[in-house]
């Protein structure tokens, strides 16, 4: 089987702040932003567990610059939709200082057993990530791109993290809903899985002992889609840029078409343990690109700016191929440079001392690159 045998569609969701621009704080209005957006997108937009979250799906895209012109697209109009009932949007993983016990849990049905079955994890749950569908049909070679792509997940996830700020607190996290998520039982990093027979054992012995209703609630920070013929990656918070959400678009993409092609050609990989990963995992949240994270090819601790680069080494034939190999890389240069978006609210909350600020910056970023309304 060659590479070519897969198409490696991509699909982007990304879950927004819906946003009062007096207080600055969450507001619960997507039964009035909800309307007024799916007039101009259908459904691709859709509303999420909190009254103050509103969600968007790309179509199926081939190329980054699908992937931009659909994000942007889709920001333009959610905001206008936004803007209309006089709110904003914000992108960032949480909310600086919105309080969970002020949000209100969305009346479908989904989020209602949500609720019966977590309780507080449920109440706690106003956290906003972005999700990255690639075009993976044979499910059993999805299960190989899976176990091969986990020692990779920590670098993205220290490139996208944008929630330093919880309860108006700093938490000393690049990545504080990667914590509040983790408390969730079937999230994270996934085992290695023998075969596709051997996850499918697992999921039926959850469903049989009443741990899950059915396969769409396992949460995997990378898991095989129930609903579309793909692997999806989860890892990330929502990107605050568009250009933040492309690279991680284009550095999932990659990842998934190089795991798949290693898997084809049956070369070695980390079996690195699960302890060890959610360690790597957890460094990520936790300390962003300023500190040391786990190198799983050496086994040994480096630069987190070090780990990027060499995850751009292992990704690059890939990008190359698809001629994307000068866009992501200077984005993910970019990052490095400026800071992820973790880095830059923290910048602003030191020059300012407002958390108010903070979300400002989050909304103008949002709304970067994207045409004015």
């Amino acid at each position: 089987m060659s590479s070519q045998a897969e198409e490696f569609t991509i699909g982007v969701e990304e879950e927004y702040q819906i946003i009062n621009p007096t207080t600055r704080e969450l507001s619960s209005r997507v039964e009035h932003v909800l309307p007024k957006a799916q007039k101009a997108l259908g459904l691709e937009v859709q509303p999420e567990a909190q009254r103050s979250q509103i969600e968007i799906g790309t179509p199926i895209c081939r190329t980054l610059a699908d992937v931009r012109s659909e994000l942007v697209r889709l920001r333009r109009e959610v905001i206008a939709a936004a803007a209309k009932d006089g709110n904003q949007i914000a992108a960032a993983g949480t909310h600086p200082f919105s309080h969970w016990e002020q949000q209100q849990l969305t009346p479908k049905e989904r989020y209602q057993t949500l609720m019966e079955d977590y309780q507080q994890l449920t109440r706690e749950l106003v956290i906003f990530g972005c999700h990255v569908h690639v075009g993976i049909s044979d499910r059993s070679t999805a299960i190989n791109v899976m176990n091969r792509s986990r020692v990779w997940l920590s670098p993205l996830l220290a490139l996208a993290a944008s929630s330093p700020f919880w309860l108006g607190k700093d938490t000393g996290y690049a990545s504080y809903r990667t914590e509040i998520w983790g408390r969730w039982p079937l999230s994270g990093v996934p085992l290695i899985f023998e075969s596709l027979a051997d996850y499918e054992a697992l999921v039926q012995v959850l469903v049989d002992t009443k741990s899950l209703a059915e396969a769409t609630k396992i949460y995997w920070d990378v898991r095989l889609s129930e609903r579309f013929p793909t692997i999806e990656f989860r890892v990330t918070d929502v990107c605050q840029t568009v250009d933040e959400a492309v690279m991680v678009a284009g550095l999932v993409r990659a990842l998934a078409r190089t795991c798949y092609q290693q898997a084809m050609s049956d070369k070695p990989f980390p079996a690195a343990r699960h302890e060890l990963v959610r360690v790597a995992h957890w460094r990520a949240a936790r300390y962003g690109l300023d500190e040391d994270l786990i190198d799983f090819t050496t086994m040994r601790a480096v630069p987190a700016r070090e780990l990027v680069e060499n995850f751009l080494t292992f990704v690059r034939p890939s990008l190359e191929e698809y001629g994307e190999w000068d866009e992501v890389s200077s984005l993910v240069q970019q990052t490095m440079q400026f800071g992820n978006g973790a880095t830059r609210q923290r910048d602003v909350y030191k020059r300012t001392g407002s958390l108010e600020n903070v979300v400002d910056l989050i909304v103008q970023d949002t709304a970067k690159g994207v045409a004015s309304v």
